[in-house]
């Protein structure tokens, strides 16, 4: 990696970081309030679908040289970008639980992985 790309990447986890820090604090600032979370969640899946589409499609490799980076890189960064959805099983199975449970206990997980 030369010093150019190290500059660039330094400044790009910089900038990641900001992101993502600006994403948890509206998150938090939004804890409790489920419609403005659900909000944020379908923001952050249109940028995802925004980016993958638009903009991550057209930088696919072309040859084997680059899909052997692109492969290399997935596999020691941790694969393909995906975001998971809650399934409509999984949010009725938690509303089901909630109207049994003693009080005190809503904080169950109701993800499905």
């Amino acid at each position: 990696m030369s010093d150019g790309e190290k500059v660039v990447s330094a400044q790009l986890q910089d900038e990641l970081e900001a992101i993502a820090n600006l994403v948890k604090a509206t998150a938090a600032q939004s804890e409790g309030d489920g419609l403005a979370l659900l909000k944020l969640l379908r923001l952050l899946e249109s940028l995802h679908h925004d980016i993958r589409d638009d903009l991550f499609q057209e930088t696919l490799p072309r040859n084997r040289q680059s899909l052997y980076a692109l492969l290399k890189d997935m596999e020691s960064e941790g694969g393909w970008p995906y975001i998971s959805r809650m399934k409509l099983r999984s949010l009725l199975q938690y509303l089901f639980n909630e109207e049994s449970k003693p009080l005190g206990l809503e904080n169950s997980s109701a993800y499905e992985e």
